[in-house]
């Protein structure tokens, strides 16, 4: 397969806004593309070489693609650099000088094909060690020499991280269902492969090689992670009851980190809650499961919570975020020391329990859990009555939690992998008074400061994640609560989600000064939530023409980077808080 017809589809799907015409572009290109070929043309579709959990990335910075671009094109660094500074996106400063070498290069030209483009990527991300950097810039140079001018602009956006296709994993499913599972009905069983593997490229590769039948036989494999199951949210107990059917499961919110681990033998990985490795973080808890974890092969799920080393306390997530670093992982890690407290179990010595009713899951944790003074399963208490449940409540935020998470035991009670659902409910304090919440919102744009902040960003615009529609929706605008290090850490954070121009799943009717693709989510405490005829968040959902908006927004100093785009706060979310809030007020 030529690269060629990757950089045609990927040009074609960068002048779209439409979803609809995208998904119908990559179905074009998924049919172009030979099954034996089809993962790896599906991960570089995802700016990756494999799936998130592997942990493996090219690592090549603008510098180094620059001297790369330098050398395969004959012009000077400063030259491109300049170029860069005034054009901002390393793809089209290599399009334009490859464009130029072009008109002076004679005779004939190697086709560049797409196993040798991702075999080459493959070995610049396998390079580590003295001498790394030089055998980077090698390959690199070494490939673009023989791009042409839009290959060049695709293979360095890709090696770089910034690809801006604007396609998401469901615009993928979508385009696999219908190349592959005869229209987009079989979505939601090529959807369920997807959950249960984090793998795009795998569950590619099973349904153009063995199609919807294969796909049914699809397995949960240790090692690579389920994507995980979310809670809906409610005010009261007595809303929660009625929810699941009269009776339900109490759980304690533990304020920390959730993580899945998979364990075989004495091999054990921890993925967070966004499907990456995380391992080297805690290596006390990867100790932890090793020695408490009594099956052979298991995947579990636990909230990995920070512990007061003098008084056994439970500490908050923020003193948990001191671990998530790549040294002094010692010293931190006798700093602040974790416990487990184990929720589920998704996967126990060869079976598959995802589809089996919580209660059952529940029981196979508890065997499967050796329980010490810093392993246990989360605490937790059935019940059918409102005031049994108010008095754990308080139990809970006692013991230093968050809240309660109550879970349905009915037959139905499947785990829903990635998908947010009414089987789990979030019951957290703060949800009784007005907007006393905090809300996980996604940075889509940003505006230029002024006086002080001149030079920094002035406010950033903020939206919360339409899952139906798969897009996200502005809901307000975030001036206050940053110190001067936010102002001086945002833009180097957003710098790498910089894109040109609004993305395609981005809906506004603001135009920021910078917009960014979603990736960075921010956590915010807002006054309330009113009705609104500028932010698009939930549009028509209460009145017509009114969207809703979170006023008087401030940033709670905690950038969730566990959290990917998709997790954060959704509109439908959004729209709950404000019909509960009106309810409050009603009460009031």
């Amino acid at each position: 397969m030529d690269y060629a017809v990757i950089a045609d589809a990927y040009e074609k799907i960068e002048a779209t806004t439409k979803r609809l015409e995208m998904t119908d572009l990559l179905v074009d290109l998924l049919k172009k593309t030979p099954k034996n070929v089809i993962a790896k043309v599906v991960y570089l579709t995802q700016g990756k070489l494999y799936p998130d959990f592997v942990g493996l990335e090219i690592g090549v910075a603008e510098k180094l693609a620059i001297k790369a671009l330098a050398k395969a094109s004959g012009r000077k660094d400063i030259e491109l650099l300049q170029l860069l500074s005034t054009i901002g996106d390393i793809g089209e400063v290599a399009e334009e000088v490859m464009k130029k070498k072009k008109q002076t290069t004679f005779g004939a030209q190697k086709t560049l094909k797409m196993l040798e483009v991702y075999e080459t990527l493959d070995r610049m991300a396998n390079k580590t060690g003295s001498g790394a950097v030089g055998s980077k810039m090698a390959f690199l140079a070494g490939l673009l020499s023989y791009a042409s001018p839009k290959e060049a602009k695709f293979i360095l956006r890709t090696v770089t991280g910034n690809l801006r296709l604007g396609i998401a994993d469901m615009t993928v499913l979508d385009a696999l269902a219908i190349a592959y599972g005869g229209g987009k009905e079989a979505r939601e069983l090529i959807e369920r492969a997807y959950n249960i593997s984090s793998d795009l490229g795998r569950v590619a590769n099973v349904v153009a090689e063995k199609g919807l039948a294969g796909i049914k036989k699809f397995q949960v494999v240790v090692f690579e992670p389920i994507r995980p199951m979310l809670a809906e949210r409610l005010s009261s107990p007595e809303e929660i009851l009625e929810k699941l059917g009269g009776k339900c499961v109490a759980e304690y919110k533990y304020d920390g980190e959730r993580v899945q681990a998979h364990k075989k033998g004495n091999e054990v990985v921890l993925y967070s809650r966004r499907m990456e490795s995380i391992s080297d973080q805690y290596p006390d808890a990867v100790e932890l499961v090793r020695n408490n974890v009594n099956a052979e092969e298991a995947i579990l799920e636990a909230e990995c919570v920070a512990v007061d080393v003098e008084t056994g306390e439970l500490l908050p997530f923020q003193e948990l975020m001191h671990r998530r670093r790549k040294y002094g992982v010692k010293e931190a890690m006798e700093q602040y020391p974790v416990s487990l407290f184990m929720f589920d179990a998704l996967y126990v010595d060869g079976k598959d329990l995802t589809l089996d009713a919580y209660p059952l899951r529940r029981t196979l944790l508890e065997k499967a859990v050796k329980e010490n003074d810093r392993v246990k399963a989360a605490k937790q208490r059935k019940t059918s009555s409102v005031k049994e449940l108010e008095e754990f409540f308080e139990e809970a935020i006692e013991d230093g939690c968050e809240g309660l998470i109550c879970k349905s035991v009915g037959a139905d009670s499947v785990y829903q992998a990635g998908a947010r659902g009414w089987m789990w409910i979030k019951y957290k304090r703060d949800y009784k008074s007005e907007m006393t919440d905090t809300v996980d919102l996604v940075v889509v744009g940003a505006f230029h400061g002024r006086g002080k902040r001149a030079g920094a960003y002035g406010a950033l615009l903020l939206a919360a994640y339409n899952k139906e529609a798969d897009t996200f929706e502005t809901v307000t605008k975030l001036g206050t609560g940053f110190t001067d290090d936010d102002l001086k850490k945002l833009p180097e954070l957003l710098r790498e989600h910089v894109v040109p121009r609004k993305p395609s799943r981005v809906q506004s009717t603001l135009a920021a000064d910078v917009w960014f693709e979603p990736n960075v989510v921010l956590e915010v405490l807002g006054a309330e939530i009113t009705l609104s005829p500028i932010h698009l968040c939930a549009l028509n959902s209460i009145r017509k023409g009114s969207g809703l908006a979170i006023r008087f927004p401030r940033f709670t100093g905690k950038y969730r980077t566990d959290k990917a785009a998709e997790d954060a706060t959704t509109s439908a979310e959004v729209v709950e808080m404000y019909r509960n809030q009106l309810k409050q007020i009603g009460a009031a």
